[in-house]
């Protein structure tokens, strides 16, 4: 029985208990997590290592531009503290401090401070090629925060994220990283499925195991159904799980953190390193856009706290108001 064969009803059962645990062979993912954190996907200009002391980790997490993000509207004071129009300065993109919770420190893995995700190429930057074929792909390029990028002449021209579509800075991935704010995670494992619940937009992945790789592969969807974090199988090596993933759907590589063509894979692996520690590492292969094949790690923690509901749109006026700036736009152009 293939994948698109297993009634839906299974899935959802299984979802459901999620006091179903894996085998004894398997490591025990379930539960809340978080990785928030100030670390980046590549390592800062100027830094040369990619272990720093705890002492140099607080202060590059203080010179992190994210670290230092203010407010506008008003604080509690009184006070409209709203950038002046026009105002680009990444410091003043926050309209409420109370929402921004990025992490306080750089990412703690296996009790190491790291400056970057990336940890091959030992430079922690990303090794991309410069083919202008897939310029388009990289507007968002290892940035875990932008939005905007993107046109606004109509709804369908809004970025997928601010069309509450997914969320923002490849949260649910693949290679999945913290961003603004939203950092937790649910993981749910039953036999034959593992489900990721991310707090941003309530994006979910339901990722089927199998038995072995070449089962797991043998079970892909067709390739005409593109869909949100691509086509993504499971299987378990030893106290590791591991998910390949391929045919992203391409609107939303378009606006990735970490592009990938028809011909990339991206394959992420979770151990368990501690009783509150998950070990997550991510691999992305593509011969189109990157020279070589590279690697990312960080570590989800246990959160003591739920996940919330992200309300994307409820109360929203950026929509009506970005379209109504547009129009303008459209009109000055006009002379009128």
């Amino acid at each position: 029985m293939t994948i698109l064969q297993k009634p839906l009803v299974m899935i959802v059962a299984a979802l459901a208990c999620s006091c179903a645990l894996a085998q004894a062979d398997r490591p025990d993912l379930q539960g809340i997590w978080t990785n928030a954190s100030l670390t980046g996907l590549q390592r800062p200009q100027g830094v040369e290592s990619l272990i720093v002391t705890p002492e140099r980790a607080r202060a590059i997490a203080a010179a992190t531009p994210i670290a230092t993000l203010e407010g506008g509207l008003d604080e509690g004071d009184g006070v409209n503290n709203t950038p002046e129009a026009g105002a680009d300065d990444f410091g003043t993109r926050a309209y409420n401090n109370f929402w921004v919770s990025p992490g306080s420190n750089l990412a703690l893995i296996k009790g190491e401070f790291r400056t970057s995700y990336i940890v091959d190429p030992p430079s922690g930057r990303i090794p991309r090629r410069e083919d202008p074929q897939y310029d388009f792909e990289r507007a968002n390029f290892g940035n875990r925060y932008a939005t905007g990028v993107a046109d606004y002449s109509g709804p369908e021209a809004f970025p997928n994220a601010e069309r509450c579509l997914l969320g923002f800075g490849n949260k649910a991935g693949p290679g999945m990283m913290g961003a603004l704010y939203n950092n937790t995670y649910q993981f749910v494992q039953t036999d034959d499925y593992v489900m990721i619940l991310v707090e941003m937009v309530h994006d979910a992945r339901i990722i089927p195991v199998f038995d072995t790789p070449e089962e797991a592969r043998a079970n892909r969807r067709p390739l005409p159904l593109e869909q949100w974090f691509g086509d993504s199988v499971g299987w378990y090596e030893g106290n590791e799980l591991v998910i390949e993933t391929t045919n992203i759907h391409p609107q939303q590589m378009s606006q990735s953190s970490i592009p990938i063509t028809k011909d990339g894979r991206i394959t992420e692996k979770f151990s368990r390193y501690s009783e509150d520690e998950i070990f997550y590492q991510f691999i992305v292969e593509d011969d189109n856009i990157y020279q070589q094949e590279w690697t990312a790690e960080l570590s989800f923690y246990a959160s003591p706290e739920p996940w919330y509901e992200y309300a994307c749109h409820e109360g929203n006026y950026s929509m009506p108001g970005s379209l109504a700036g547009a129009r303008r736009l459209e009109l000055d152009a006009l002379g009128q």
